[in-house]
């Protein structure tokens, strides 16, 4: 590392903890990767936790003359947020938001989550102006300084347009907060040379006529090449245009430290519509007619676009007979009433009464027909993404056309990729902006496929800019990716107006260099990102980072994405290795480092797989990896599993042993012994907690049991019969000393189904029993497979061939034998059964109480959460699920071994526990461990709460 770098660490570590300022190599080119096809490898990255933070980092980097770079979650596509110096990231401390004026304004921190936002907004039916396709996973820091818009933003409700004030960081670490006068004040007086610059820049720019009037025209389309320019004619207050100018500055000219909205109102009723037409030249005619109704979104696609998604399950029959001529358009209307709505959609159908459509699927409020509908829009990326050749890129690029000009744009760009052979090339976009995205994929493994990527955006570059006066970027950003076309696209003066921004807000030009600035004509085909083959298990990885939220271990080790971009550079490094090639970082070095951030750490919870646009699990190859690192305990393992009573029963006895020593020397001797073994032997043994469970006490009858029920309004016995299958965890565990019910959870289970007057199956040899999981976590793939058939076999039998339903006790296992079993049995975990079998005959009395829930990964797979949150309310009169948990990291026996992974994953549920509430639930025995040690109250399975509200 250069020595200034050396001396840049040695001064951040005196204010910020080292574990946050990463130096390693394997981590820096993880932490590094964002979901552009660049390739820039930091020499540090930073993972500030608070404002202070990011000043003192500012003004150190500029003290050594060094550049930086701010990075929100990564999502951008154009190369905005790498960096070969300083990259800068956010803890999860800058996830703060403020609901102003009863929600009509909300101030939100960077690293608050575009969906997250709306979500705090939805009790108000508002939300804000900007809906990028990635407001799940980007976060407001990214959507604002990049002026990110969407399918229902346009251009009347992004950042630009619906920004209130804002807190801005200057590369001098000067603080400015555009919402207050103080502030403003003091900004005027400390930095004059930029107030008196702005000022200048303002009166030339107004003065400018021809200038004046180009701008006007780029604005009125989306457009984030460059910068703000508008804000110079827009407003005459430099504070305003500093304000305006930082809105798609990616980054470039300061650090937005947070931003106030002006929201804007999300209608309650909604009805979407897919209309095909015979070519695109009808299709655009259309979009003019339909702009002219009240319709919030048009999407079109042109007919390679539909013929990608084609195959899909659910798309309407008729997709699979169009030509490659025909275009859709997907219109989507809202309104505050049902009525509304109705003449809304009468209106647009009105105005294309002159139009032949040739199919269509019409306007509905269907959630279901619209979710199906929209999931054609939606699955074109991936669907391009899941067909690519290994080691090419999947790239989509954002233009926009005036409207008038959209079905010549679209025509002449299908012709630009009949020339440049991108045949698998698709174009869709929001029309009603003229705004286009199309995507294709490019090999740069050499020289000819770069050269042919490049000429083809300098055409791309001449027919947009150029020929139609469009836009070269809509939504996406300038990044490195436009930079070159910029002027281009701005002219002469244009250009210089904003070299002339870049440099009076950063006079040493050490924020995010070569971005929207960037006199190097070939910046867009250099540090190219190589994509090599891995494993087709994550081939199809296009690093987007979608998955990055709902990861337990990203804010401990390795995202998927990492997981992926350290396990594709192992792979190669070990075929370079394999060639003779010695000049790469030593192969085993990062085997090594793999090995805890990669394969250790991975809860393979597939929660991954639910956000991946591909449909990626990145758990699936961890525990193909386990294989190898588990193999020398294979026989002890398949020991277990052959002699699984006897398991079960050692299991056990170890916490019945525990159990005594806790009652004879205390729980602090206890810990202390076991926790110093554990230090001793460097983690391979359990790390011990006071939650530990006490053994089950419980004996299950070994014969069906009839309910004692005697109200005659129930239904006859044998008409409700349930097969009832405990885990191994729930048959072993009781409960924590500190539950308040310390029944263990197979009496609770009996006590809930008599209640409901359920006969009881019990299986046979049950102790003998396990779903397989405790193997499959481990990579022991035939073990796990020989434990979920003979489980089958038994619950097919005790349940005569499928007749009666299996409640499984905890959610973990049913999702294991709901996907491996063959047999068409009814497998359910507690809510499921719960929901459709009990309730009918369960009169419930919520308790009076403040309780957590939480929702296990499980549970969220299969689709339960709000199944789980509605039976949850229906038991208790306040019911808080806390934000930001989608796994706990228990990850089956984790939590022993692993620990720090399953803090790290409920790192903010502590804070998240109000005063008055002694207790939480859920609905996996081992989850629920770590649950309450990390929040300190006891968990218990949701099993629990019902059986209390059920009177």
């Amino acid at each position: 590392m250069e020595i200034k770098y050396q001396q840049l660490e040695a001064l951040l570590a005196t204010q910020i903890d080292k574990e946050r300022i990463v130096t390693d190599a394997a981590k820096r080119l993880a932490y590094g990767t964002d979901a552009s096809f660049y390739r820039l490898i930091p020499k540090l990255v930073l993972r500030l936790r608070h404002l202070d933070e990011v000043i003192f980092t500012i003004q150190t980097c500029r003290q050594l003359d060094v550049p930086f770079t701010f990075r929100a979650a990564g999502t951008s596509l154009s190369g905005q947020a790498v960096s070969d110096s300083v990259l800068i990231t956010l803890t999860d401390d800058w996830r703060g938001h403020s609901i102003l004026e009863q929600g009509d304004k909300i101030r939100l921190q960077p690293g608050v989550i575009g969906a997250d936002a709306n979500r705090y907004l939805a009790p108000y039916q508002r939300k804000i102006g900007p809906d990028p396709a990635s407001i799940n996973t980007c976060k407001i820091g990214g959507i604002a300084a990049n002026n990110a818009s969407g399918m229902c933003c346009g251009t009347a409700q992004n950042s630009y347009k619906t920004v209130d004030s804002m807190t801005i960081v200057f590369t001098d670490g000067t603080v400015l907060d555009t919402g207050s006068a103080e502030s403003i004040a003091a900004f005027k007086t400390n930095r004059p040379d930029l107030i008196d610059g702005l000022t200048d820049l303002i009166q030339v720019t107004q003065l400018n006529t021809e200038l004046s009037k180009k701008i006007r025209h780029k604005y009125r389309l989306k457009n984030t090449t460059g910068y703000a320019l508008n804000a110079l004619v827009d407003y005459h207050d430099p504070i305003d245009v500093i304000e305006h100018l930082m809105i798609g500055s990616e980054g470039t000219l300061g650090f937005i430290a947070d931003i106030t909205y002006n929201t804007v109102i999300e209608h309650p009723h909604k009805a979407s519509a897919l209309l095909v037409f015979q070519d695109i030249e009808t299709a655009s005619l259309a979009v003019s007619v339909i702009a002219k109704t009240n319709v919030s979104a048009v999407e079109m696609m042109d007919g390679r676009a539909l013929r990608s998604v084609a195959d899909k399950s659910g798309m309407p029959d008729y997709i699979r007979a169009l030509d490659l001529e025909s275009a859709a358009l997907l219109v989507e209307t809202h309104s505050s009433c049902s009525q509304q709505l109705e003449q809304q959609c009468l209106d647009v159908m009105a105005a294309l009464a002159d139009f032949t459509i040739t199919h269509s699927t019409p306007f509905t409020t269907d959630a279901n027909t619209v979710a199906t509908l929209w999931a054609i829009r939606k699955g074109m990326f991936p669907a391009v993404g899941a067909v690519r050749e290994t080691g090419t890129t999947v790239i989509i690029e954002d233009v926009a056309f005036p409207v008038e000009h959209l079905a010549m744009g679209v025509r002449e760009l299908q012709q630009l990729f009949d020339k440049y052979h991108y045949n698998e090339a698709i174009i869709f976009g929001h029309a009603l902006e003229g705004n286009l995205h199309f995507v294709f994929t490019q090999g740069f493994d050499d020289e000819s496929e770069i050269n042919r990527y490049g000429r083809f955006m300098d055409d791309v570059a001449e027919l947009v800019a150029v020929k139609y006066q469009g836009s070269l970027k809509a939504e996406h950003g300038t990044g490195r990716n436009m930079a070159p076309y910029v002027e281009l696209e701005w002219g002469h003066d244009g250009y210089a107006l904003m070299k002339h921004i870049k440099a009076l807000f950063d006079p040493q030009g050490l924020l995010n260099p070569g971005v929207i600035i960037n006199d190097d004509q070939r910046a867009h085909v250099s540090n190219l990102k190589p994509m090599p083959a891995a494993d087709e298990l994550v081939d199809r990885c296009i690093e987007c980072g979608f998955c990055e939220p709902v990861c337990p271990s990203r804010t401990l080790t390795l995202s998927p994405r990492q997981r992926i971009v350290l396990y594709r550079e192992l792979q190669h490094r070990e075929r370079q290795y394999q060639a003779g090639n010695s000049q790469q970082l030593p192969v085993d070095e990062l085997k090594a480092v793999f090995e805890y951030q990669g394969i250790d750490t991975c809860a393979a919870t597939g929660l991954c797989a639910d956000r991946c646009p591909v449909g990626i699990n990145t758990g699936d190859l961890v525990k193909k990896l386990r294989i190898e690192k588990y193999q020398r305990f294979t026989p002890i393992a398949r020991w277990t599993a052959e002699h699984f009573s006897a398991t079960t029963t050692l299991v056990k006895a170890s916490l019945k042993s525990n159990q005594i020593a806790r009652y004879i020397i205390g729980d602090k001797a206890v810990g202390t012994m076991t926790n110093s073994l554990r230090k001793i032997t460097g983690g391979a043994t359990p790390i011990w907690m006071p939650e530990i469970p006490t053994p089950n006490p419980h004996k299950l009858p070994t014969k069906q049991s009839l309910t004692n029920s005697t109200d005659s309004s129930q239904p006859i016995a044998s008409t409700k019969k349930v097969v009832y299958m405990p885990s191994c965890a729930s048959r072993t565990m009781g409960q924590q000393d500190s539950a308040k019910d310390n029944r263990p959870l197979t009496e609770v289970t009996l006590s809930l189904l008599e209640k409901a007057g359920f006969e009881v199956i019990t299986p046979d040899k049950l102790n003998s029993q396990c779903c397989g999981m405790p193997y499959d976590s481990k990579g022991m793939n035939d073990i796990a497979t020989q434990k979920a058939q003979e489980l089958e076999a038994l619950l097919w039998q005790a349940s005569e061939q499928g007749k009666f339903p299996v409640l499984m006790d905890t959610s973990p296992c049913a999702k294991r034998s709901i996907e491996n079993f063959s047999k068409p049995l009814d497998i359910l975990e507690p809510v499921g059964f719960v929901s459709r079998h009990l309730l009918p005959y369960l009169t419930l009395s919520p308790i009076k109480e403040t309780v957590m829930l939480h929702v296990t990964c499980s549970s969220r797979r299969m689709g339960l959460e709000s199944e789980m949150l509605s039976l949850a309310k229906a038991c208790a009169v306040d019911v808080i699920l806390p934000e930001h948990i989608q796994c706990c990291g228990w990850a089956g026996d984790k939590g022993f071994t692993t620990p720090e992974l399953n803090q790290a994953a409920v790192a903010p549920l502590k804070q998240q526990v109000p005063a008055d509430c002694t207790r939480g639930f859920s609905n996996s025995r081992t989850c629920e461990i770590g649950l309450s040690h990390h929040s300190g109250i006891p968990y218990q399975s949701i099993l629990y709460l019902v059986d209390e509200a059920a009177v």
